[in-house]
């Protein structure tokens, strides 16, 4: 893992929040070469050139949805400890949320309130983070759909493909297509 610390007047187009992005072959090369020098100095016709193509390469890549924040209620503490737990649950959520001691509909605008997604949607962002975990790991996506509660690869590839914009194979490079 490499980290670059940026002015702020540098990069006022960019999020001011934490986000994950995929990053490209090509910034990945530029990063490892920036992180080469001590410290990047603008005054170096050479260095503040990397810095702006740095720039430009960050201002055009995406925000991927992989973040999970946690709530801080208890009782939606509870439901996002057993949905952690266990990824692939199939019981309804309604039953989840009962045994830790709330409604669904409360349980709904607690996740919403405190995390921003829906209990449905926080769901979801478990298991695409898990299933990318288990990908990451080797897994085939048969068993990553199935490990993340999906009922069949199909299934699965098409919410991978909505959230990610790309297939399993494509995402992590298709190695039995010979593509890195």
């Amino acid at each position: 893992m490499r980290t670059l610390y940026l002015r702020a007047h540098l990069v006022r187009r960019l999020p001011r929040t934490c986000c994950v992005v995929n990053v490209s072959p090509l910034l990945q090369e530029l990063v490892l070469h920036a992180c080469s020098f001590p410290a990047l100095n603008r005054r170096s016709k050479l260095q503040r050139h990397l810095i702006d193509v740095i720039v430009d390469q960050l201002e055009t890549v995406q925000a991927i949805p992989l973040q999970l924040p946690t709530p801080s209620d208890p009782r939606a503490v509870r439901v996002a400890e057993a949905l952690l737990r266990d990824p692939s649950n199939q019981r309804a959520l309604e039953q989840i949320c009962q045994q830790a001691g709330a409604s669904k509909r409360t349980i709904e605008r607690l996740f919403q309130l405190e995390t921003n997604l829906s209990l449905g949607k926080w769901r979801q962002q478990l298991r695409l983070m898990r299933s990318l975990e288990l990908l990451a790991a080797g897994e085939k996506t048969t068993h990553a759909a199935l490990e993340t509660g999906y009922s069949t690869p199909s299934a699965f590839i098409a919410m991978f493909r909505r959230a990610l914009g790309v297939t399993p194979g494509r995402y992590f490079g298709d190695s039995r297509n010979g593509q890195p």
